[in-house]
């Protein structure tokens, strides 16, 4: 991992790390985004988890890739949302994470494998979704995620 010449205190660091995160958010809900600032949202997605790579734990790191992968799902890009996808499954089941984050994997992979034209796949993961969704104990988590999967397009 390369040197970064000057190390933020992980406090500063875990605070940019959640506003980068919720700026890209901010324009992921932003109708009518131009070219610059879809540049800008995918460029806080990643610079986000990059932080949450310093400091974070294996959950931050996931919602990190998970919020990388609806960008590029949002801007229309398969590949690299199946990418980040795959990595906040692997991220998941190499942390014995469940709950709202697995559901959210899921949800992730059938919104880019929906992207990808791959409907079968698809369907398959929105399947998985709504089962790891029912097994989520907070209700609005569970209602958030199952609202998402109500969004992807087959």
């Amino acid at each position: 991992m390369p040197v970064v010449p000057e190390q933020l205190d992980p406090d500063q660091e875990r605070r940019l790390a959640g506003t980068l995160f919720n700026a890209a958010w901010d324009l992921l809900d932003r109708p009518g985004r131009s070219r610059d600032d879809d540049d800008t949202m995918l460029h806080l997605a990643h610079a986000s988890r990059y932080h949450w790579g310093q400091v974070g734990d294996a959950v931050h790191r996931a919602r990190g890739e998970w919020q990388c992968s609806r960008v590029y799902a949002v801007l229309g890009r398969s590949e690299p949302c199946l990418h980040h996808a795959e990595r906040v499954l692997d991220l998941c089941t190499e942390n014995g994470i469940g709950d709202f984050d697995l559901a959210c994997a899921y949800e992730a992979l059938a919104r880019g494998h929906a992207l990808a034209g791959q409907a079968a796949a698809a369907r398959d993961y929105i399947t998985k979704a709504e089962a790891a969704a029912a097994a989520i104990d907070d209700p609005e988590d569970r209602d958030v995620v199952l609202s998402d999967l109500a969004t992807i397009e087959l």
